[in-house]
């Protein structure tokens, strides 16, 4: 479910982070199993509130 979801919502293998958490809002599972599951799938996640996962711009 949740890898379906971020190959239908990311683009180029990247995800902006407040799509990623939107994501995990719609799917109701914590933030981390997007994230997790991103890696797994080599999908970036990008434009980090929080500036972890790439310059925001």
């Amino acid at each position: 479910m949740i890898k379906d979801e971020l190959l239908k919502t990311a683009k180029k293998k990247r995800i902006p982070c407040v799509e990623a958490l939107a994501l995990a809002k719609r799917l109701k599972v914590k933030p981390i199993e997007i994230g997790r599951t991103a890696n797994e799938m080599g999908i970036k996640i990008t434009n980090c509130q929080l500036g972890c996962f790439g310059r925001r711009r």
